[in-house]
């Protein structure tokens, strides 16, 4: 088994990865939906949403597999990150990187790996969106496509995520002198004067005029999800056609 090299940029990758506040935190539904689409887009059992720390795998989402996370050693994802392309294993047991990875002997038995990684803003690859068979196998060339969307999609969601911790770390330090905010590390609630836990869109709206909703805009379900808008775009005009006759 080939151990994964340490990126040159890894003191700047894991500095971003930090600054997400993510590691550890509870399940949330838009990363669900995320890994559940990719599982069903590209007909795989297991789908996850890997993030690579110091020295583990951990996983924000995953569908099929129970475990939380892995060693870093035996991440087919802590190799995917070198490089923004996917990395795509059609047969793990012929591959001399990974024949002998525990992960491959034993469960959950990979032979297809497609991992696509999660690259920041700065150009930091902190991660994948990866989907594993049990099988030898492939994607197509639409597979493939979605799953850079839906990847694309998973960064977009942690960038909205800094900027709200740092929305809110500005906001507050303009109601409290100290200019210290507390968060919870693991749910991301924010606790206000009183000492009650909230939110960030609770928080705000608390202690401002802001209001909250929440969707994907036009533009981004054009950037990130053509081949869903293709496919709602069909079903309109077969609609509009039954109508018509």
């Amino acid at each position: 088994m080939k151990k994964p090299d340490i990126p040159i940029n890894e003191e700047d990758r894991l500095n971003a990865l930090a600054e997400y506040r993510i590691l550890g935190t509870k399940p949330e539904q838009a990363y669900d939906d995320i890994t559940k689409i990719a599982s069903l887009v590209c007909n795989a059992p297991i789908s996850l949403l890997s993030l690579v720390d110091a020295d583990r795998q951990w996983f924000k989402s995953k569908v099929g597999v129970e475990a939380e996370e892995t060693p870093r050693d035996w991440s087919f994802c802590a190799h995917a990150i070198h490089s923004p392309d996917p990395l795509i294993v059609s047969d793990a047991l012929l591959d001399e990187r990974f024949r002998e990875n525990p992960l491959v002997c034993g469960d959950p038995k990979i032979r297809l790996y497609a991992g696509f990684p999660l690259q920041s803003s700065e150009s930091l690859r902190i991660g994948t969106l990866c989907i594993i068979d049990r099988e030898p196998g492939s994607l197509s060339d639409k597979q493939c496509s979605i799953m850079n969307a839906l990847a694309r999609q998973v960064v977009a969601f942690l960038e909205l995520r800094k900027r709200s911790i740092k929305l809110v770390e500005s906001f507050y330090s303009l109601q409290n002198s100290s200019g210290l905010i507390s968060t919870c590390s693991y749910c991301r609630k924010v606790k206000d004067g009183l000492g009650s836990w909230g939110y960030l869109d609770q928080f705000l709206s608390k202690h401002s005029s802001l209001k909250f909703s929440h969707g994907i805009c036009d533009s981004c379900m054009e950037e990130h999800f053509p081949d869903v808008l293709e496919v709602w775009r069909t079903e309109k005009s077969t609609d509009q056609a039954i109508t018509k006759n």
